[in-house]
């Protein structure tokens, strides 16, 4: 009897004990999950911030009289494991817990930690992990439950992470540059590219058969030592270096020049410069260390475009022994290891790309030497690199596209890039709208508010526009602007009676586009805002707007973009108009002589903005900012740096 009486408890013993151990053992795992200190404190304190969030009525240090139970209850976990995060909370200086015993008796909590500190220093703790967009991410939603400006206070303490700094892993020191770019990265893939921020982390990885000259107006040899051309100037056969390796440490041959630019045009036969590399009739390579291009006609373009980074080598990818030549499968050119893993011969390498950091490590085999840095971390993520006279010194060496107060530039170096961006609009004269009608383009030119335009976006870097060329003259262009009532009268005049205005641009615009409407709607025109992505702009959803708004960088490729820029306005202008600036342009093309190619470029452009074809709003000078510390300061014309030639002096203070 009392064998079976003992058998009953203890099975009864261990369905309870099952019980317990059914409800906690989400919260054990947890907890044994995370055996290192840093780990249990960032786990503990998410206990902590759920606790407080719990009990949002109370204040720090009011005390609040509560049973364990309730507060395991809160958090979903056993008694036990709720006494043992009080042990450990009280222990971090987060609550004080006075336990009361006796029925009837509550417990005392006094919280002392604010849970906008707590949640401020998770935030930083991901972001040190380099989960930057997990940590904004968590912010984002902090910020949604109540606790107020925590962003701008993470932003703040990630400034201050950025910049030069030398560490010690191991018996190696590593000099790191953290750099800030304000920009989402969709590719590195040369052929796929379409923002600055990617172009320029391209010139870090990947090199060009050439390369342009700092002064911008000649070309050099690079991955080519040098090269031929024929009298026709149609055949152009290049000499590569020897010992040039890619990341993955195979050595670039000629095979890999034919790869690239075959899979250029395989994969981009609308992209960027389209004109120059689809004009390629062939591609020969007598040698393995020699590559001939042979154009479809004489093209005074073909060399600055090898000086791009859209004309990058990219391996070519292995090739079974067995196989004798190379497969024409477009699957051979669309292979993701460019795309997702870049492999150039550049002065840096990419080893990881995660969580919205990409970091880049210096190529010790690169042809014209290592540099200085050991380490690049770019985080992508929106910063504001803007500061007022209320801002303090930021903490990172080098800045983009900043305006630095008075105060700052005691301690601070600033270089005003020669290049400049140029925003204007296009007009789709195919499209039957009220902009067909040269009377009403004219108006609508004429209502345009430049000064009103400029006034609203501000900023000493913003100045107005009349050609996408120097003036010859120091003075500024003269601002074209009417008076109200002209406006009115020249718009009636020209039939304009109120109709919708479609404008079509790339989302990254969206704040001129908006400031453009809202100038218009001043002069009593509708104007209507349509976006579409980048890499669809060229393509035929803009041919259904009545105005493209863009820019243009003028910078060392600049005959490159207007020429680009003159074939895209073809594809929305008049037959006969088409007809003409073909002609025009492959006239241009076939000019050796940079003046004479210069003036028939204002030429083209003074004959669009004199039919409105063609409106400016206005210019934008960029300004790199950069510490004294530093040395080696090289720029390319829109200001970006080259990684490869910083070096410092000294550790920032």
């Amino acid at each position: 009897m009392l064998t079976v009486l003992a058998t009953i408890v203890l099975f009864s013993y261990f369905i309870v004990a099952y019980k317990i151990r059914r409800k906690s053992v989400r919260f054990d795992k947890e907890i044994s999950y995370f055996k290192s200190g840093d780990e249990l404190t960032m786990k503990m304190r998410q206990h902590y911030i759920a606790l407080r969030g719990a009990l949002p009525q109370l204040q720090e240090h009011e005390p609040y009289e509560v049973t364990t139970l309730e507060l395991a209850a809160a958090l979903d976990c056993t008694h036990r494991n709720m006494v043992l995060l009080l042990q450990r909370m009280q222990r971090e200086g987060w609550l004080s817990w006075e336990p009361r015993r006796g029925r009837g008796n509550r417990s005392v909590l006094h919280f002392l930690a604010k849970k906008e500190e707590l949640v401020l220093q998770e935030a930083q703790e991901i972001a040190q992990k380099q989960d930057l967009q997990m940590a904004i991410s968590y912010l984002q939603t902090m910020d949604s439950e109540g606790t107020r400006g925590l962003r701008s206070q993470f932003q703040d303490w990630l400034s201050k992470r950025f910049g030069f700094h030398s560490e010690v892993l191991g018996e190696r020191r590593l000099d790191i540059l953290r750099f800030p770019l304000p920009q989402t990265i969709h590719s590195l893939d040369p052929a796929a590219i379409h923002y600055s921020g990617e172009s320029h982390l391209v010139n870090q990885l990947f090199d060009g058969l050439v390369r342009m000259s700092p002064s911008g107006d000649t070309i050099l040899p690079h991955l080519a030592h040098t090269w031929d051309i024929d009298a026709a100037r149609t055949s152009w056969t290049f000499y590569l270096r020897k010992g040039v390796l890619f990341h993955h440490g195979r050595e670039m041959l000629a095979a890999d020049v034919v790869f690239t630019f075959e899979r250029l045009k395989a994969l981009a036969p609308r992209g960027l410069y389209n004109w120059v590399y689809m004009g390629i009739v062939s591609i020969e390579m007598p040698d393995e260390r020699s590559v001939r291009f042979i154009l479809e006609e004489r093209n005074e373009a073909f060399l600055p475009f090898l000086a791009t980074n859209r004309a990058s080598i990219v391996p070519a990818p292995e090739v079974p022994p067995s196989t004798k030549k190379m497969t024409s499968s477009p699957d051979r050119f669309a292979y993701a290891e460019i795309g997702l893993h870049p492999i150039g011969t550049g002065p840096f390498r990419l080893v990881d790309q995660e969580h919205g950091v990409m970091v880049l490590e210096a190529f010790p085999a690169y042809f014209q030497g290592r540099g200085f840095l050991d380490r690049v971390e770019v985080w992508t993520q929106p910063l504001h690199q803007e500061l007022d006279g209320q801002a303090e010194q930021p903490a990172f060496q080098v800045m983009h596209n900043v305006r630095i107060s008075e105060t700052a530039t005691e301690q601070w170096q600033q270089v005003r890039q020669s290049g400049t961006t140029c925003k204007f609009l296009t007009v789709n004269e195919l499209r039957e709208g009220p902009l067909a009608n040269a009377a009403v383009r004219e108006a609508f030119d004429l209502a345009l508010n430049r000064a009103e335009i400029i006034e609203r976006l501000s900023g000493d870097v913003i100045e107005p526009a009349d050609s996408f060329w120097t003036p010859h003259s120091t003075s500024s262009p003269t601002i074209k602007s009417a008076a109200a009532d002209t406006v009115e009268q020249c718009l009636m005049k020209a039939g304009y009676k109120g109709e919708p205005i479609i404008l079509a641009t790339i989302p990254q615009y969206e704040a001129d586009a908006l400031i453009v409407q809202q100038v218009c709607a001043l002069a009593g025109i509708t104007l209507m805002i349509k976006f579409i992505p980048a890499e669809q702009f060229k393509g035929e959803e803009r041919l259904h707007a009545d105005l493209l708004l863009f820019a243009i960088m003028l910078d060392e490729h600049r005959e490159l973009r207007l020429i680009d820029l003159f074939k895209n306005m073809q594809l929305h202008m008049r037959p006969d108009m088409q007809v003409i600036l073909e002609q025009q342009l492959n006239e241009l093309l076939s000019e050796s002589d940079a003046k004479r190619r210069s003036d028939q470029f204002r030429q083209i452009e003074h004959q669009l903005a004199a039919a409105h074809s063609l409106m400016f709003l206005y210019r934008k000078h960029l300004k790199t900012a950069f510490h004294p510390s530093i040395r080696g300061i090289s720029l390319e014309s829109l200001g970006w740096v080259h990684f490869r030639d910083l070096w410092f002096t000294r550790l920032p203070e």
